[in-house]
């Protein structure tokens, strides 16, 4: 009887400890957090307020566009532009080239959206400003020249996408927004980013992106990312995760249990941005009008 009291008080004991190492390990930043309000009242434009995905296009009826200046494909500088104008906060990603020009653009690769092979880190700016985004005459933009344009009209959620090179990207843009008067914050799904910003930068707000990897990939890094081990590192100011993985648990205690502000990406229709309301902060939107912007700041 004494044997197995022992075996279960250690067990407990462990249990314990093993609970206190998880809640430190997704720890956000919890002293000296910036000021989130100002963020508050916007909805955001996913890679601004483009139209020529096949999802947007089938719902909006958008697959027979004949008048040029009416495609807007993602993160171009005509989209980007449209959502500023609209007074929309507006989300987009930025890379580097291969001459270290910061550019928005997301993916890694030129082919789904330019229709050529090869990376984008394999070209200069000049080189690729050969390219065309969806056939259509919308080049891929320079980071500088979206910063121009927006002009702190709107506040602008900018994703850094890292390949190996997070200390350099960050240098470079922060270079560049050291300048920009208007309001933002960065986030990206590789914690080396989010903790530049810790180390050089503690006055902006930053966020750790993720979802629930572990549906799609099994191995430890993301296992770790798509439940925020590790927060404790970068120390970010919130998470924006994937608003169909809302009740994953380090998410939710994050939210509840350390008021860390909390993101929703991509909100696709009304119908889904009601149903997440309740479970987020601010809200990613793409391919609908929302109804209003205030209901989902209060």
């Amino acid at each position: 009887m004494i044997g197995f009291l022992f075996i279960l008080l250690k067990s407990i004991v462990s249990l314990i400890t093993l609970t206190i190492l998880y809640l430190i390990s997704i720890k956000p930043r919890l002293h000296g957090r910036p000021d989130y309000k100002p963020f508050f009242g916007h909805m955001y434009a996913h890679r601004g307020l483009h139209n020529m995905s096949p999802a947007i296009q089938k719902l909006k009826n958008l697959e027979n566009i004949d008048n040029a200046s009416e495609k807007l494909p993602e993160n171009s500088y005509a989209a980007i532009r449209r959502a500023a104008d609209l007074g929309y906060g507006i989300e987009f990603d930025v890379h580097l080239t291969k001459d270290d020009i910061p550019v928005v653009f997301h993916d890694d690769t030129l082919s789904r959206m330019c229709g050529v092979k090869g990376n984008l880190r394999d070209y200069t700016y000049e080189e690729l400003q050969q390219f065309r985004l969806l056939g259509t005459q919308e080049r891929i933009p320079a980071f500088a020249d979206i910063l121009k344009m927006v002009d702190g009209r709107v506040p602008l959620i900018i994703e850094y996408k890292v390949e190996k090179n997070a200390d350099k990207l960050c240098r470079i843009c922060d270079a560049l927004l050291a300048d920009y008067k208007g309001l933002y914050c960065i986030e990206s799904f590789h914690p080396l980013a989010v903790r530049w910003y810790k180390t050089h930068r503690p006055n902006i707000v930053r966020g750790q992106l993720s979802e629930d990897f572990t549906r799609q990939k099994l191995n430890i890094p993301y296992f770790l990312l798509s439940h925020l081990i590790g927060n404790c590192y970068a120390s970010p100011d919130f998470i924006a995760y994937n608003c169909k993985h809302r009740n994953e648990l380090s998410r939710t205690i994050c939210r509840k249990l350390y008021r860390s502000l909390s993101v929703a990406w991509t909100v696709r229709s009304q119908e889904e941005l009601d149903n997440v309301s309740q479970s987020f902060d601010l809200f990613i939107f793409e391919g609908f009008d929302p109804a209003t912007q205030s209901e989902t700041s209060s």
